[in-house]
Order: C-alpha cells, then sequence, then structure tokens
C-alpha cells in the first residue's frame, strides 16, 4: 500500500493542478474516483512546498464544481427519462435515482451543499438538482462551498500527515463523520429556519 501511496503522489506531482482539475472533475460525476486518492498526496507535495496549498485547494474545488455540472446539465437539458433509458450504464438505476430525488425533495436545495459532504451523495446530488431545475447560479454557490469544505479537510490531512497510509484512512474517515454530523446540522437549521416562513405563508 505504501507503494501505491508514492506512486499517487508521484502521478500528482507529475499531473501538477490541471491534472488535479480533472481528476477531481471526474470525481464529481458518476466515475468512482474517490477524492481521498487526490488530495491528501497534494496536501502532502504542499507541506515539502512543491505546490502550492491555495491553489492545490482552488483546482480541487473547481475541478469538483465542474465535474457536478456536468450531472446537472445533462439533468437539466436532458430530464429524467435520459437516466430512466441509460442510468444503468452509469450505475444509476431507478431506484437509485428515486433516492436522491427524496433526498433533494426532503431537504431543498440546501441539499446540493450538504450532499457534497455525504459519501455517495457528492457524486449524484448534482443530478436531482438539475432535473428539479434548480438556478444555475445559486447551484454553483453551494456546490463550491460544500466541495471547498471537502477538498480544504482532504488537503489539510494530507498537509499534516504526509504519506502515512494509516493516518490517511483514520483521518479521512473520521473527516468523513465530521462532514456527515455538519451536514446533518446544515439541514436541521435549513428546515427549522424554513418552517416560520411556511407557516406564514398558510395564514
Amino acid at each position: 500500500m505504501e507503494e501505491f501511496l508514492q506512486y499517487l503522489v508521484r502521478t500528482i506531482g507529475s499531473l501538477g493542478y490541471p491534472g488535479i482539475f480533472i481528476l477531481m472533475a471526474m470525481e464529481s460525476t458518476v466515475i468512482p474516483l474517490p477524492s481521498e486518492l487526490i488530495m491528501p498526496p497534494a496536501g502532502y507535495l504542499a507541506s515539502k512546498n512543491e505546490m502550492n496549498i491555495f491553489l492545490v485547494i482552488a483546482s480541487g474545488t473547481l475541478g469538483s464544481l465542474a465535474g457536478a455540472y456536468i450531472n446537472y446539465s445533462v439533468s437539466y437539458y436532458l430530464g429524467r427519462p435520459f437516466f430512466l433509458k441509460y442510468g444503468r450504464f452509469f450505475l444509476l438505476g431507478e431506484k437509485k435515482l428515486r433516492k436522491i430525488e427524496d433526498f433533494f425533495s426532503r431537504h431543498g436545495e440546501v441539499s446540493v451543499f450538504t450532499g457534497r459532504l455525504l459519501p455517495v451523495a457528492r457524486h449524484l446530488i448534482s443530478i436531482p438538482a438539475g432535473l428539479a431545475g434548480m438556478a444555475h447560479l445559486k447551484f454553483s454557490l453551494y456546490t463550491v462551498l460544500g466541495a471547498g469544505i471537502w477538498v480544504s479537510v482532504l488537503t489539510y490531512i494530507g498537509y499534516l500527515i504526509g504519506e502515512n497510509e494509516e493516518l490517511i484512512k483514520t483521518y479521512s474517515s473520521r473527516a468523513g463523520a465530521g462532514a456527515i454530523i455538519l451536514a446533518f446540522i446544515v439541514i436541521l437549521m435549513y428546515v427549522i429556519l424554513k418552517k416560520p416562513k411556511s407557516a406564514d405563508r398558510n395564514l
């Protein structure tokens, strides 16, 4: 495993910032490429002054936005019939599509932000946003905020820990758990703040 991590570090180093952008764009589509394999090695290189940590985070965040926008655009312009017909080719069956649509409908547009912090959801949350016709600017803002937090955390883990595979696993898991807690706190606050407005409209 140590050799694999060294390979990742060399690969990220050779690809540079455009490589981080492209890989994170792929990660934000339906391609199963974990961000935990991309950002910590880049953070490690930043700790050695071989990359700039701010450019690493910016590249990862903008790459996430680009990949999310691909899913969003396909959903926005081609609609649900496209995924019902071709979703199986992307490991997105009707049942999974219904689940993410339910998640979006239950938690509203803020789920684009919180979804970026949740495993599995971060790859797919752009789809129901596009299907619902969410405004482009609001979608981009929520995506950048959520992706920026996640990318920053993973980069910082690599910056502090380096190539220690066990520690990367441990702290990535803790970061994931923390992100899930944060996501549910945001959802809860959103629901609480939204209720009075809904009640006022009913009066």
